[in-house]
């Protein structure tokens, strides 16, 4: 067992004094570090004795309470603080404030060495280092013993729980939701002293701190190789968890994570697989109603949702931010766009989350099986009018108009009439009218800026233009023709599966 306050104390050899925080003496002390850093607190990872030569202590009253009060929220045992060195005249009000939290303060006779207490410190830590090994391997040997239960993360997270006496919790950093599909969410006095400031959960970005909510000792700290995922620890009893240990128990969590996650992606690569054959209308409906059911999509009522996001790496995780929320989904990521079948009850709000900031989503009308390449120009012709009219989400037919037409039928046909025969005379010949058209627009009809963007002769992009005109039966000088080009281009690449 650990050595407390009261016994370290008592050692006659060491000569030290206690100068506050008496009612503390209990506190056992896991480890004795020093620093003279003027933020002593952020180097505290639970039941140390810190040891300054007073370097790190404030001059001010106010100043050395916040000091007395950060190491308390940060779990320290005790503060020591070495005699005729540095350390500012202690105040009333420091003193004071020991007493109160109660942070044992010690003082270290001069000239003994740091070193010698540290030294007491580790060789009564003997005993608690075997135990130390021997929980850390209990730990790990749950990793094996949950993956033969059904639920293994429940399980694990269950088991870890009992074996550290502690709560565990693992939720996004970012918004506070719990990471895997079957966890916890947080208990409600952390949800609310968090929630004005997700994504900051930790002080200084540091990831692994103490913190004290509402009276209560709350441990945050990182789960290796998955960003954002944060394993929160409330102890049931003193003394609190081994930190070496909780440290393993995050590299546990993390494993499982690895592997739900590699579960997921295989997954994730049959869904898109299964989307690409019924997208281009090369599965029946039967075949496609049991391939949605194989992904708990509901084969007769779901939703087309064309996403498109500023970030295109955030798309790729889309899938897996839906499984995290509890939605069904079968995604395929093609043209820079993220289509997603998810069932017809899905939240806005939630697909919106899941999709991150700044993303764009056009959904469809409630759909089935036999109508999912329709559901997929639907959720296109959506996503066009959130782009055109700025919106986070729109849906097919409940949104504003996009370009005076109320649907992807009319937009289709206006396609065709217009480019039309571009695109016939595109699939005989080989051509790059519809390329140069597009740019020849997005250059403000300039030749010699469409030449140079295209690395043609001024000359051939006349030809082209001429062509065009030929084609489609228009006059492209007219200014009523370029809309009407313009207009189709945009629809048309909208569009685009």
């Amino acid at each position: 067992m650990a050595i407390t306050v009261a016994e370290l104390v008592a050692e006659p050899q060491l000569g030290l004094t206690l100068m506050a925080g008496s009612e503390g003496r209990d506190n056992r002390i896991t480890w004795a570090h020093t620093s003279d850093l003027p933020r002593l607190w952020e180097w505290v990872t639970g039941g140390e004795l810190m040891m300054t030569n007073g370097l790190s202590i404030p001059a001010d009253a106010a100043g050395q309470v916040a000091l007395a009060e950060a190491m308390v929220d940060s779990g320290a045992s005790a503060l020591a603080i070495g005699e005729k060195m540095h350390a500012p005249e202690l105040r009333p009000e420091f003193l004071a404030a020991c007493d109160r939290l109660p942070l044992p303060l010690i003082n270290i006779p001069y000239p003994l060495p740091f070193i010698a207490i540290a030294r007491s410190v580790a060789e009564s830590s003997l005993l608690e280092e075997s135990h130390r090994l021997r929980q850390t391997a209990r730990v790990y040997d749950l990793l094996r013993t949950a993956g033969e239960a059904g639920d293994h993360w429940q399980s694990l997270v269950r088991r870890l729980a009992a074996e550290l006496d502690a709560d565990l919790l693992v939720v996004d950093r970012r918004c506070l939701h719990p990471w895997h599909p079957e966890g916890r969410p947080l208990p409600d006095f952390l949800a609310d002293a968090w929630a004005p400031s997700p994504g900051h959960v930790t002080p200084a970005g540091k990831n692994f701190q103490w913190h004290r909510v509402r009276g209560r000792h709350v441990l945050t700290m990182d789960i290796p190789t998955h960003a954002n995922a944060l394993l929160v620890v409330l102890p049931n009893s003193e003394p609190h968890p081994d930190a070496v240990v909780l440290l393993h128990a995050a590299t546990v969590l993390g494993l499982q994570l690895s592997q739900t996650v590699l579960s997921l992606e295989s997954r994730h690569r049959l869904a898109g697989e299964f989307l690409l054959q019924a997208l281009d209308g090369r599965l029946g409906t039967a075949e496609a109603e049991s391939r949605l059911a194989a992904f708990d999509v509901p084969a007769q009522d779901f939703l087309m949702a064309s996403v498109s996001a500023d970030d295109g790496d955030w798309l790729a995780n889309v899938h897996v931010e839906l499984w995290r929320h509890g939605v069904a989904a079968a995604s395929l990521k093609r043209n820079d766009r993220l289509h997603v079948a998810v069932p017809a009850d899905a939240a806005d709000d939630l697909l919106l989350h899941c999709a991150g900031p700044g993303a764009r989503i056009g959904i469809s009308a409630p759909a089935t099986a036999a109508g999912i390449q329709r559901a997929l120009q639907e959720s296109l012709w959506a996503l066009g009018s959130a782009q055109a009219n700025k919106l986070a989400l729109s849906r097919y037919a409940q949104g504003p108009s996009w370009l005076g037409l109320t649907g992807f039928e009319e937009g289709a046909a206006l396609v065709q009439r217009l480019l039309g025969p571009i695109f016939d005379y595109e699939q005989s010949q080989e051509g790059d009218l519809l390329v140069t058209l597009k740019t020849y627009l997005d250059t403000q009809r300039s030749w010699q800026k469409t030449a140079s963007a295209l690395f043609a002769h001024r000359q051939t992009i006349i030809y082209r233009m001429r062509k065009i005109g030929e084609l489609t039966g228009l006059d492209m000088g007219e200014t009523s023709t370029v809309a009407q080009l313009w207009f189709a281009l945009q629809i048309h690449e909208a569009m685009r599966k």
